[in-house]
């Protein structure tokens, strides 16, 4: 086994168990694997230092727009917030476990086009509200989860299916992962809505003085559509200059300088916000530095194993690794390595992103023996998904136009 293998799972192992100080150690981890590449490996850009600055090259768009939707989604969930529209919400929702179960319907919905960070942090601040800030783990976990399953399907819902997409992937070799998204929602949405009812029920009615703020609405409206519609627009008519920038963090955060004038944002939540985003940020350079040169060959049981993989290391690294390989059932491929990352806290920015909202999420052997129902979710929708459609590899046809992308999403 590689030595960086080594070090990489001995920063994951501490930070199961040392999640308070979770920022340590994966800073810690960054490192020291680092530091081994540095001095007796290489990077897979070249050794040494030059090999190291070409590689932050390679990762500094991803890096960034992390960073600014990370950050910059924590503001709109804290305008959402307060805009009120979630001290409404009990008035259209069942006041029993169907309310908690809607409302992660909800999100696997918003995030089918919005970006999976977004999705998780507007159903926690929903969730926040709706049971008077005691919500249960196991319903975070389904939070996580039903952002990352709604995102499943779409080639704009989730950062994977869109790579997928600018490599030639049709829109319509991935939508049937749709069919495992939805088996797997109501698995853990049933148990988890439970679970939550079982700990604070919902809010049976909202407050009469309640009004919506529809300048907040407005903003959080202008964040959302100027990240989706750079998003868009960059993938379908510059995809050439998708890795070339982090367009979409920035259009976020040019938004929020524009609206300042409307509405003051709560900059108090940020320094807390940088510190979870930074933990998330150790790990992906973390996984990015692993020698994983080779998945092994495409087939239904090694995406099966993807998806725990998945739950460890980065899903983007994983899915370009897929994509130059090819041979892979894309709607497959693109439910294990969405999906697969809601089994671990930490294993997608969805997650992570939450964590900072609920600290006590951080804990990773809460998450998973409260969150078991995400693994027999995530299990049942795959089984389902091949019992129903078989496997169905196919090759992506590389380097698509802009015009032949827009076809085949049109169709």
């Amino acid at each position: 086994m590689p030595i960086e293998f080594l070090l990489f799972g001995l920063t994951l192992l501490g930070v199961a168990l040392l999640h308070r100080y979770t920022l340590r150690v994966s800073a810690a981890g960054f490192i020291t694997i680092t530091l081994y590449k540095l001095l007796f490996s290489e990077f897979k850009t070249g050794a040494g230092l030059s090999g190291f600055i070409h590689h932050l090259s390679h990762e500094w768009v991803l890096l960034i727009n992390l960073l600014c939707l990370l950050t910059g989604f924590a503001l709109l969930a804290r305008h959402f917030e307060k805009s009120h529209i979630p001290a409404i919400l009990p008035k259209y929702l069942p006041d029993d476990w169907k309310g908690g179960f809607v409302l992660l319907v909800i999100v696997f919905v918003l995030s089918s086009f919005l970006d999976n960070i977004a999705g998780a942090l507007i159903g926690g601040t929903m969730a926040h509200q709706l049971y008077k800030a005691k919500v249960h783990i196991g319903f975070l976990a389904a939070i996580v989860a039903a952002s990352n399953a709604g995102g499943a399907g779409s080639v704009v819902g989730d950062t994977t299916t869109t790579m997928m997409w600018i490599a030639g992937v049709s829109p319509l070799q991935v939508f049937h992962a749709y069919i495992a998204a939805g088996v797997a929602l109501l698995i853990f949405g049933v148990i988890a809505a439970h679970q939550q009812h079982a700990y604070t029920p919902i809010l049976k009615s909202s407050h009469a003085h309640v009004h919506v703020d529809g300048k907040r609405v407005m903003i959080v409206i202008a964040m959302l559509t100027s990240a989706l519609g750079v998003n868009f627009y960059i993938n379908v008519y510059h995809t050439e200059l998708a890795d070339a920038f982090p367009w979409i963090g920035i259009a976020l955060w040019a938004t929020i300088g524009l609206t300042t004038v409307i509405r003051r944002h709560d900059w108090a939540i940020l320094p807390e916000t940088f510190k979870g985003t930074m933990f998330l940020l150790f790990l992906v350079l973390c996984a990015s530095m692993m020698p994983v040169e080779k998945l092994p060959e495409a087939s239904w049981q090694s995406t099966l194993v993807i998806g725990f993989i998945s739950a460890f290391f980065d899903n983007i690294p994983l899915t370009a690794l897929a994509i130059n390989q090819g041979g892979y059932d894309w709607g497959l491929l693109a439910y294990a390595v969405g999906f697969g990352g809601s089994m671990l806290w930490f294993g997608s920015s969805a997650g992570v992103a939450l964590a900072n909202m609920f600290p006590e999420a951080r804990s990773t052997k809460e998450w998973v023996r409260q969150g078991w129902h995400i693994i027999v979710a995530y299990l049942a929708g795959f089984a389902v998904l091949l019992g129903v459609l078989g496997w169905h590899p196919e090759t992506p046809h590389r380097h698509m136009p802009s015009e032949n992308l827009k076809v085949s999403m049109l169709r």
